[in-house]
């Protein structure tokens, strides 16, 4: 790889839920009893296309529940749903290479292909089955991919780590075409993927963050990188997840019992030792604000632009396309763009950001003085996986 820009700028990516725009919608969302299905689900993300063009973002990452109860054992009512689309994922697929989008899937964390449980593991497969076979009827090329992690360790890492292996022979070709696996943050480091990859051929994605938090083998960051990119074909352009920690005061909400309240109206219990609150504690409250320090695998709603800048010139000269995961999703990006313009051009170059588009993209970023509610619920990669029974 040279130091060059290459012809094509690389990607600045999201994750399923537009905030900057309420009204849009990732997936058909209805109960089962009101029939939902893909095809609606399309009408939903193609005008998330129209979006991306309009606001010059070019990486999204499709929502897992896109095709509805599509694998669900107890409703066969569904289980055609992705054949039944056929004409519209073509559609889709085709809008989206017009307007040169990159797509993807990070199915759930209950999607594990090293389960013990077999009917687990079977399940898992018949999902990443459907969401590949979405893929392909798109006619998306093999950057088009189904991230997945190891799993969980129930009790014996090297024994879960190798049953991933079992579960990756049980998947189809169509499966094995488009499956990726990323280092997580808790379980398993960028070296078990490693490990993995040299004996299956399976393309690695390397996550930031979650090799900050979990990287006991002591691995360099970019000798590491270099290693994940060179998992991919020749003339396929890799991928990775980037993303900030969360560094504010965490509200959590705590129940006081009724007993508790009756010993602080009598000045006999006062707040756990070293417990902060956001405010006094009343002695006749029901519920009161604990404040707590950051959890470093919690994703930030923003991009730190110095921090994603100090990256991408430590991993200058190597191309791949960034997903990131801000919980503020396209806003993040929005924010983004102008930030590293104004304090990382040469970085804003790598991405096709120059100053000619100042004027446009500080328009953009003015807008969100406007304000909006950032995302609550964790993603799907954030804080480590379920264990599964």
């Amino acid at each position: 790889m040279t130091d060059a820009v290459p012809a094509r700028p690389l990607r600045l990516g999201f994750p399923v839920k537009v905030m900057g725009r309420p009204d849009l919608k990732s997936n058909d969302t209805r109960g089962w009893r009101k029939n939902p299905h893909l095809k609606c689900s399309l009408e939903h993300v193609d005008r998330i296309l129209d979006y991306l063009a309009k606001v010059g973002i070019d990486f999204y990452r499709l929502s897992s529940d896109l095709a509805p109860y599509a694998t669900h054992p107890d409703m066969p009512q569904f289980h055609n749903m992705v054949a039944e689309s056929d004409a519209e994922l073509a559609a889709f697929g085709a809008k989206a290479r017009e307007y040169d989008i990159r797509l993807g899937f990070h199915p759930s964390q209950y999607v594990l292909l090293n389960a013990p449980n077999p009917e687990l593991t079977r399940k898992s497969i018949w999902d990443l089955s459907s969401q590949a076979e979405m893929l392909d009827r798109m006619g998306m090329g093999p950057e088009g991919v189904l991230v997945t992690h190891v799993g969980g360790v129930y009790d014996d890492r090297e024994a879960s780590r190798a049953r991933w292996i079992e579960g990756w022979e049980q998947c189809p070709d169509h499966v094995q075409r488009r499956l990726v696996l990323e280092n997580d943050d808790v379980r398993f480091s960028a070296a078990d993927v490693l490990w993995i990859h040299e004996r299956t051929g399976v393309r690695c994605v390397f996550d930031y963050q979650h090799f900050w938090c979990l990287n006991p083998e002591r691995l360099e960051m970019r000798p590491t990188l270099e290693k994940f990119l060179a998992s991919w074909p020749q003339g396929v352009r890799p991928k990775i997840h980037f993303s900030s920690p969360r560094t504010e005061m965490r509200e959590v909400k705590r129940a006081i019992t009724a007993k508790q309240r009756a010993a602080a109206k009598v000045g006999k219990v006062k707040g756990r030792k070293g417990e902060v609150t956001k405010a006094p504690v009343k002695a006749s409250a029901r519920v009161k604000t604990v404040l707590l320090p950051p959890i470093w695998t919690g994703h930030a709603d923003f991009t730190n632009p110095f921090e994603f800048a100090t990256f991408m010139r430590m991993a200058e000269g190597l191309e791949f396309d960034v997903m990131m995961e801000g919980k503020s999703k396209d806003l993040s990006l929005l924010k983004l763009k102008p930030d590293l313009l104004r304090f990382a051009p040469d970085v804003a170059a790598r991405f096709g950001i120059f100053p000619e588009d100042a004027a446009e993209l500080e328009a953009a970023e003015r807008k969100l003085d406007q304000g909006v509610a950032a995302e609550t619920d964790p993603d799907v990669d954030e804080g480590g996986l379920a264990e599964a029974a």
